[in-house]
């Protein structure tokens, strides 16, 4: 039998220590990035315990009568450890919709970890929701580059790395608030659209996980041009933000700073992720941008979501 604990803060060690140790756990999933905005989600996450032993974590709050995982995270399905296997997996799936069933919601809305943060291979939880009738309901294009075996650039691409600006200079960057304003400029021109998070947010991650979060900048006699603010595991560097301003694209800076992320900065990392150019829960796709980070040889994977009812 698998035994279902809900958290609380006396089990943050636990859980952080568990996080670091797993198969699948990022930095992200660590109790000071999940709450790092706790005021806007009513947490329900759980520990489940096979004879004694933590087996498994869900990240996971209350949205009315259903159950996310998490609201608040791009990933968080079942984080688990290295000796996870697909029979008790069906265990884990089975306690955790026996205990939310037992609490009155009415569905759990699942959003799985992609397979390029795991450390090992990861997707019991695929299958367990599959065997427990879970739906898939979203399914997200993100483009992905594989550094170590990068793809030729689009042509056009090729062209604009050429004619790009001499004197840029690009380097590692603190200018967390300037970037997060350019950022902000970008959006609300482009889509009317806000950052997920503030500046002061950023920098209050940048102060818990300096290793993890990190900005990059293209700058030419001082002044801001592009940069992107990356979001960095052990198997992935993530490209959490991207902007360039006027002067920036005339320059080409955008397409300088990327490019020297992907050969010389992350050309160690398997995986360089430029984020999803779908919307409606994955039925438009944005074919402008796709191509826009597909032109850096970047291709696809996809991020799935299921809802597993409960009624």
């Amino acid at each position: 039998m698998v035994e279902v604990v809900k958290y609380n803060a006396a089990y943050k060690p636990l859980w952080d220590a568990f996080v670091r140790e797993s198969k699948n756990g990022t930095f992200m999933l660590l109790r000071d990035y999940m709450e790092y905005h706790a005021e806007r989600f009513t947490d329900h996450s759980l520990l489940f315990y096979h004879k004694g032993r933590l087996v498994a974590l869900l990240p996971a709050n209350e949205a009315g009568e259903q159950v996310q995982s998490h609201g608040g995270l791009s990933y968080a399905g079942l984080v688990t450890d290295k000796r996870m296997k697909a029979a008790l997996m069906l265990e884990v799936v089975q306690a955790m919709k026996l205990y939310f069933q037992g609490q009155g919601f009415g569905s759990i809305l699942y959003k799985a970890i992609p397979h390029i943060y795991h450390q090992q291979p990861a997707e019991e939880d695929l299958y367990a929701l599959f065997r427990h009738g879970a739906a898939l309901y979203r399914r997200d294009v993100n483009s992905v580059a594989m550094p170590e075996r990068l793809l030729p650039y689009a042509t056009l691409r090729k062209r604009k790395l050429k004619q790009g600006a001499a004197g840029l200079q690009l380097e590692q960057s603190i200018t967390f608030g300037d970037f997060m304003e350019l950022e902000w400029q970008v959006l609300q021109q482009k889509y009317n659209l806000k950052p997920v998070h503030t500046a002061a947010e950023v920098e209050l991650l940048v102060s818990r996980f300096p290793e993890n979060i990190r900005l990059y900048t293209a700058t030419k006699e001082g002044e801001l041009l592009a940069g992107t603010l990356v979001f960095e595991t052990a198997t992935v560097a993530h490209s959490q933000y991207i902007a360039s301003s006027e002067q920036g694209k005339q320059a080409g800076a955008l397409d300088v700073l990327l490019d020297w992320l992907l050969t010389e900065v992350y050309a160690h990392k398997p995986y360089f992720s430029f984020g999803v150019s779908t919307e409606q829960e994955g039925q438009y796709l944005n074919e402008g941008l796709v191509w826009n980070k597909e032109s850096y040889g970047a291709r696809t994977i996809v991020h799935d979501f299921y809802e597993l009812k409960l009624r």
